[in-house]
């Protein structure tokens, strides 16, 4: 799974990701969710495994000030979505906008719509915070 993570982000052209806009930027991910999965060795195939490598890769390339600055990727920063995994996904459900969020159970069984359900629940919480949505996995991840 790494090694297909890794080459699928090589390909990646991160000055085309400069250019995609919010009207856009779902389907990219989408499309991109389903090529890396199809990468993954048979068995370890899912959804939700695909979605939080690319969620963490584009997060680290624009929190990462020379690959931002060169691809201009404070462009899409406002479009990423925050990467799930438990930590994430306690603490959007402690949150007053999670209250009906269904229960997390593993990244493996993580389908499209309940990605939808929370990255919604995301938005929500980063607005009220005045952050970016990508952002709350520094805040859910840390120990409070």
């Amino acid at each position: 799974m790494i090694s297909a993570a890794r080459n699928f982000a090589a390909d990646l052209d991160l000055r085309q990701l400069a250019k995609l806009r919010s009207n856009s930027f779902p389907a990219f991910l989408d499309a991109a969710t389903l090529e890396l999965s199809a990468a993954f060795p048979r068995k370890a195939r899912n959804w939700g495994a695909a979605r939080k490598g690319i969620n963490l890769y584009l997060r680290d390339a624009a929190y990462n000030v020379d690959l931002s600055t060169q691809y201009e990727l404070h462009r899409i920063r406002p479009l990423l979505e925050v990467p799930l995994d438990k930590d994430v996904a306690t603490g959007l459900r402690g949150e007053p906008e999670g209250a009906g969020l269904p229960n997390w159970g593993t990244i493996k069984r993580l389908t499209a719509h309940t990605s939808g359900l929370y990255q919604q629940v995301a938005t929500q919480v980063a607005a009220r915070w005045g952050v970016c949505r990508v952002d709350l996995d520094v805040f859910f991840w840390r120990p409070r």
